[in-house]
């Protein structure tokens, strides 16, 4: 798989991506925003620093998280961030565990370096207006939410109603 950053054709949307271009002034990257929830209808927030899927009522409905991303060369791949850009999903193995973190790195520097790049890209799949989110570094791993609310989103190796998406364009 290719996870490489595209080296050609779209246009940056993010000030701080833009300045990590460099002086040749060449945009290289796009980052477009998404909202995300599962078929249960649980959004994604940020609670005491950890992404978790919930159910949030009108007047928390401002602390839904947007989903970032950056599309890589792989067909379907992208690195998925939220807090503007700043905070990017990574798949990293703790013991015997795939696990989820957020990690605040410039994406656009991971992206050049494949190795490095594996654990913060993902595999789109779509199936009519579910999608699903496959990690590069484990296959077979897929972003989830708990089944209850308010549960962390992670990783697991058993697909189902937990690892699919409604991924739409923020308008």
């Amino acid at each position: 798989m290719d996870i490489s950053v595209p080296k050609s054709g779209a246009e940056w949307q993010h000030p701080r991506l833009e300045a990590a271009c460099g002086p040749t002034k060449r945009r290289l990257y796009k980052m477009q925003t998404f909202r995300i929830w599962d078929v249960n209808q649980k959004v994604f927030y940020l609670s005491n620093n950890q992404l978790v899927a919930g159910y949030l009522q009108a007047a928390n409905a401002k602390l839904e998280e947007k989903i970032y991303v950056v599309l890589t060369e792989s067909p379907g791949g992208m690195f998925l961030g939220i807090h503007e850009g700043k905070l990017w999903l990574a798949c990293v193995k703790s013991g015997e565990k795939n696990t989820l973190q957020l990690e605040e790195v410039n994406i656009t520097d991971v992206g050049r370096n494949k190795e490095e790049a594996k654990r913060f890209a993902f595999t789109r799949s779509q199936n009519g207006s579910i999608t699903s989110f496959e990690s590069a570094a484990y296959p077979g791993w897929f972003l989830c939410t708990e089944p209850e609310g308010d549960g962390p989103v992670s990783l697991t190796n058993e697909p189902g109603d937990t690892t699919r998406f409604y991924f739409h364009a923020d308008q």
